[in-house]
């Protein structure tokens, strides 16, 4: 299963898990950007404008909760917290930030990816004019019929 063109800003302090991290979302076909720190986190967001961040909380500079307003603030990128933190006060409160998810360490890439395609789904286009998909299919209605963008169908 191929997820297409869906850029990914990978924030996490530690080499090991970025390298693993970026290893298995482009086994996926995902597009992969990294920051070891909340100042690079935020200047590659604003950069690569990610369809999605994976965010750990316990970044040297700033904390992954300040790191999630910032971003929550520039819009509703969705935000999955990958993090050692297991108190349910920690959760909360990175929710309440405005994480859309929250996975513990140590985690396994394939709830992670069934986490990454519901906040996806969630944050896709919800269906107007008879069309509705992500960025490289689409379903026109009522006729049920699969478009890719930039192609010509009868």
């Amino acid at each position: 299963m191929t997820e297409g063109h869906v850029r990914v800003l990978i924030v996490d302090d530690e080499p090991e898990i970025r390298r693993f991290l970026r290893a298995s979302l482009k086994a996926y076909q995902y597009e992969v950007y990294e920051a070891d720190c909340g100042v690079q986190a935020l200047a590659a967001f604003s950069g690569h404008r990610p369809d999605l961040v994976i965010l750990d909380l316990g970044l040297p500079d700033l904390d992954g909760v300040e790191v999630t307003r910032r971003i929550r603030a520039q819009g509703e990128t969705p935000v999955i917290i990958l993090s050692v933190r297991d108190r349910e006060a920690d959760k909360i409160e990175a929710l309440d930030a405005g994480a859309d998810d929250y996975l513990t360490k140590p985690f396994g890439v394939g709830e992670l990816l069934a986490r990454m395609r519901v906040v996806l789904r969630r944050a896709a286009p919800a269906a107007q004019d008879g069309f509705t998909g992500s960025k490289t299919w689409w379903w026109t209605f009522p006729a049920a019929r699969l478009l890719r963008p930039g192609r010509k169908w009868r």
